[in-house]
């Protein structure tokens, strides 16, 4: 009898997703080194973006338009087409709106994923984990500015222990290891989508199932066995599904813009692992806990 696959592996599809991430972060690196543009524009390092006068492109400049209006609503997006598609793909049940327990799981992986952004990017009992994280490796908040024309001590801009706090106060945001929010949210938010359509329209669609989970009494199976297909459904690319698409697809080209004109490549990297570790807590552990999974279930089953 061969041996199953582990819990933990990704399937094909996910390994390819898994790849472009750090792959669109390379390419966006390796451009901003090689294109003769961005090596000329002067580069603000406190905060590490161009120069908006002498950008080497129009998103090089934080105030484009996709970057205020989809990145900086990046959470707003990533809401509204997924529970757009849960609540109307007929593999997530038959009746629009109906609240089945595909759809309550849904939610609580959702709500899960949310929590986690809100974690990193907005409020840790506290700080948020980047704001701790840069407070951690020596940045503070300095008012340079008003600090030079004597108007405030350099003592206290280390009360200001947000980035937000900072900058409200007509400070900046210096030293320290500034985890790149604009990656985390980027990765988690697209990965999050595509984990929940690719599994639920592929299996809607008659592909086999990769999938494999440890039972109660650790046997590995196929996560076929949970499976509870709906009946009579007549396309799996729904609206929902192709604006689900369409969100993840203008995450992945915010993601390359991101990579070549901000943050440093470490500050990258780590927005990365800590949107991948958000990615593992919801949609492989589960796979090998069955008391997660009976919680949180695992989309397209």
């Amino acid at each position: 009898m061969p041996t199953r696959r582990s819990p933990f592996l990704p399937t094909s599809v996910e390994t390819v997703l898994l790849s472009i991430y750090p792959a669109t972060l390379l390419v966006g690196s390796l451009f901003a080194v090689l294109d003769p543009a961005a090596r000329a524009s002067p580069y603000n390092t406190t905060t590490q973006s161009h120069f908006a006068n002498t950008a080497p492109s129009y998103f090089a400049k934080k105030s484009n338009i996709f970057n205020v209006f989809f990145v900086k609503q990046g959470w707003a997006w990533v809401t509204f087409s997924y529970l757009f598609f849960l609540f109307t793909h007929p593999a997530t049940g038959s009746a629009s709106l109906a609240v089945t327990p595909k759809r309550l799981r849904g939610l609580f992986r959702y709500s899960v994923v949310t929590l986690w952004w809100i974690f990193v990017t907005q409020w840790f009992f506290g700080p948020a984990i980047i704001d701790r994280g840069f407070t951690l490796t020596g940045g503070q908040c300095e008012l340079v500015e008003q600090a030079d024309a004597g108007k405030v001590d350099m003592d206290t801009p280390r009360l200001f222990v947000t980035g937000v706090a900072c900058k409200a106060v007509g400070g900046k945001w210096k030293g320290g290891h500034d985890i790149s929010g604009h990656v985390f949210l980027l990765v988690l938010g697209s990965m999050f989508l595509f984990e929940e359509v690719f599994h639920v329209v592929l299996k809607a669609g008659g592909a086999k199932e990769e999938r494999t989970i440890f039972m109660n009494d650790g046997a590995v199976k196929s996560a076929e066995v949970e499976a509870n297909p709906e009946k009579g459904i007549a396309t799996s690319w729904t609206l929902g599904a192709r604006i689900v698409l369409g969100i993840g697809a203008l995450c992945l080209y915010m993601l390359l813009m991101t990579a070549a004109y901000f943050h440093t490549w470490f500050e990258k990297f780590t927005g990365l692992l800590v949107a991948f570790s958000g990615i593992f807590v919801v949609y492989f552990l589960p796979r090998a806990v069955p008391a997660m999974r009976d919680v949180l279930g695992m989309p397209g089953v």
